[in-house]
């Protein structure tokens, strides 16, 4: 599609043309285009950079690009914008929420945290910009365990919103939690009869899980870790076979990385294969185009706001390095 036909509000190019025309806008715009690992295949192969959420948001603000493009849901994109406040941050489809964050409402989590006025808040960057300033800490799957070993031992810990992984954190860093009862849709479907007759069918293979699963699931895994770091195990493992428990878009960069092993996906509790993630899948190559094409839609944030979601999110940094 020629640049004359995308500045004159022209339909969107045909799929084949997609790309081409994807690319042409990202340089026009000075963009920088992000997909997080549960993006569609499609979608990751035209990003500038593939990740998790945070690790996105970090190489993001380190670049000359003007415009972020998060291909990924709401939360994430609000983390880009609290770091990048002077890009303009898009999110191809405003209605990819996350079902982690919406169980986390700042009015519910405020009267929460009002019942435990001595602890700590570590927040899962898993939440809304919103919770976040309400946090001490922000964590990610990947520092949770060495972020929480850190604490002061006298001080209470409150951890949100994902309950799953805090437990997994309590058991790993010996640490006493106080849970906010939220969870992800997405690691709460897999079924532990599927994961057992696949351990049946493939006794060699290797089970990789993310600590957002329930624990009767994390009892079965070999390995246990982010997003990231099961795309990392599946690189340096020897097995030549994989069960991996999170969302199935990791998958292909895992089969792109190490092509000559073998993948496999658990169904869901009812036996569907419905642990893809319905918000994640919501952006397309077309909504990627059309958001590059009209600049919209744009994340906004009050500046107080971003301030107080950016400190908690600063102590994390300081306490990782």
């Amino acid at each position: 599609m020629s640049r004359d036909a995308a500045s004159s509000g022209a339909g969107c190019p045909s799929p084949a043309e997609l790309p081409a025309a994807i690319d042409e806008l990202r340089q026009r715009r000075n963009a920088v285009i992000l997909a997080h690992y549960y993006q569609d295949d499609a979608i990751q192969d035209i990003a500038d950079f593939i990740g998790d959420s945070l690790e996105l948001s970090r190489k993001a603000a380190a670049t000359e690009a003007e415009v972020i493009v998060f291909c990924g849901v709401h939360f994430m994109a609000e983390t880009a914008k609290i770091l990048s406040p002077d890009k303009t941050v898009l999110l191809p489809d405003l209605e990819a929420g996350c079902s982690l964050a919406d169980a986390c409402p700042p009015d519910a989590f405020a009267a929460f945290r009002a019942e435990h006025p001595d602890h700590l808040v570590v927040s899962y960057i898993n939440c809304s910009a919103a919770v976040k300033a309400q946090s001490d800490l922000i964590c990610t799957s990947s520092n949770a365990v060495d972020l929480v070993r850190q604490l002061p031992a006298e001080r209470p810990i409150l951890f949100a919103p994902d309950q799953n992984l805090g437990r997994w954190v309590q058991r790993q860093s010996g640490r006493e939690l106080t849970l906010w009862p939220g969870s992800c849709q997405v690691h709460e479907t897999f079924s532990e009869q599927a994961l057992l007759q696949l351990q049946l069918e493939h006794p060699g293979a290797e089970v990789l899980a993310h600590p957002e699963c329930q624990q009767h699931l994390l009892d079965l895994a070999d390995f246990i870790g982010s997003t990231s770091k099961l795309l990392q195990r599946a690189e340096a493992s020897d097995a030549d076979s994989f069960i991996v428990l999170t969302e199935p878009g990791i998958l292909h960069q895992m089969r792109k990385r190490v092509p000559h092993r073998t993948f496999f996906e658990v169904p869901g509790a009812d036996g569907c294969s419905c642990n893809a993630c319905p918000y994640m899948r919501l952006n397309t190559l077309e909504k990627l185009w059309r958001c590059l094409h009209t600049n919209e839609p744009r994340i906004e944030m009050d500046e107080e706001l971003r301030l107080r979601a950016l400190a908690p999110i600063e102590t994390m940094l300081a306490m990782s390095r």
